[in-house]
């Protein structure tokens, strides 16, 4: 090891200048240099230096890691640029899937007139109960209801009140008609249904005739009820459905409720009403006076001259598509002159489809087609 003093005036090195030492540079052979390190190797059959000199390398640090910052500020550089770029697509790629998300209707309300087995099979009953587990199944979350036709054995079937969503009186032409609400689940299915039950409308009787095939004459008044009892208990339930699914002329009124006396509730504000015809309503005349059985706050003169003009099942039904923002045909048997109407009103309609799993699909593809309409 060699000792060099340096004159601070610039001299020679190795002048015996008066002035003290202020560098003392410490050099090595190359072969006690790591290649790797550019710091000493440690020589094991050499002994300690008995110096308490701190080590320092052969040439200045920065010649010796010289490009190791400046690679290391490159590879920075190169891992912040590619962290920004996948910060941005991952950002984008959320909100996309976001607003495409939101443009799916997640719950659905399916207000039905019949579901098998509570009621013996037909094209209604059987969508009734195959279109809401359907629509489950794909991720949905569904709330369904219907009417406690006298023909329904509740024991039978273990249907038992629900006390806290009962004990409502509508209102209906000046009386008072006590609302009672019901349930019952379908095991198979793992699907809940909501009955709506009054002794009025529903107890001992059937859905449009009774025994003799008599239609009643009150069944625009047990549509009234039914509707309104549906969006209590829904209010009740503190939920609020995307699309309003209601089938058949026992539904008619709740379109025209839900756009027009419950447009201001937390539960229907954003609602989407799709309305489905299968062609099976009753043709007796209905009574005059309409409006007033119907009036609710928050109907206007119009939708009571409305109201006051109709005058049979099928005009009850065109109501319901003027009120809804789609239509469907959901039997072969629908009447086209609804299909007509709706067309002549821009409201979307679904035509029938006769394989039953492709329209279940199209009817999954048709309320996201609604929903999603005008948010774009």
């Amino acid at each position: 090891m060699l000792f060099r003093h340096y004159c601070p005036t610039g001299s020679h090195p190795d002048c015996l200048h008066p002035h003290p030492i202020t560098h003392v540079i410490f050099t090595l052979p190359t072969d006690h240099i790591s290649p790797l390190t550019g710091h000493q190797k440690q020589d094991r059959n050499k002994p300690k230096s008995i110096h308490k000199r701190r080590r320092q390398p052969a040439f200045p640090p920065q010649t010796v890691l010289s490009k190791k910052p400046h690679f290391a500020l490159k590879k920075n550089n190169c891992n912040s640029t590619i962290n920004s770029i996948t910060y941005i697509f991952s950002n984008f790629a959320e909100r996309f899937m976001t607003k495409r998300n939101n443009m799916k209707a997640k719950k659905v309300l399916f207000i039905t007139q019949e579901i098998t087995p509570y009621v013996p099979k037909s094209p209604s009953s059987i969508t009734g109960r195959e279109l809401p587990q359907y629509i489950q199944e794909k991720g949905h979350e569904i709330r369904t209801f219907m009417p406690k036709w006298g023909i329904i054995n509740e024991r039978r079937n273990q249907l038992h009140e629900v006390i806290r969503l009962s004990g409502m009186n509508l209102i209906i032409d000046d009386t008072d008609h006590p609302l009672i609400i019901k349930v019952a689940s379908i095991q198979s299915a793992r699907m809940q249904v909501y009955f709506i039950d009054n002794d009025d409308y529903f107890l001992h009787r059937q859905m449009v005739a009774d025994e003799e095939g008599q239609e009643y004459e009150d069944n625009d008044e047990r549509a009234i009820f039914y509707a309104r009892g549906v969006l209590e208990t829904v209010k009740k339930l503190r939920w609020c459905p995307e699309v309003v699914h209601c089938h058949d002329w026992i539904s008619t009124f709740a379109a025209l409720y839900i756009k027009k006396a419950y447009n201001d509730e937390p539960s229907f504000r954003d609602s989407k009403v799709i309305y489905s015809s299968y062609g099976n309503g009753f043709q007796r005349p209905l009574e005059p006076g309409l409006g007033a059985r119907a009036m609710l706050k928050g109907l206007e003169q119009k939708d009571l001259d409305l109201l006051n003009d109709t005058k049979s099942c099928l005009e009850m039904e065109k109501m319901a598509i003027a009120y809804s923002d789609g239509f469907i045909m959901q039997s072969e048997n629908c009447n086209p002159e609804l299909a007509e109407y709706a067309r002549s009103l821009n409201v979307p309609v679904l035509p029938y489809q006769a394989d039953a799993t492709a329209f279940k699909e199209a009817c999954n593809g048709f309320y996201d087609e609604v929903w999603s309409a005008g948010k774009e």
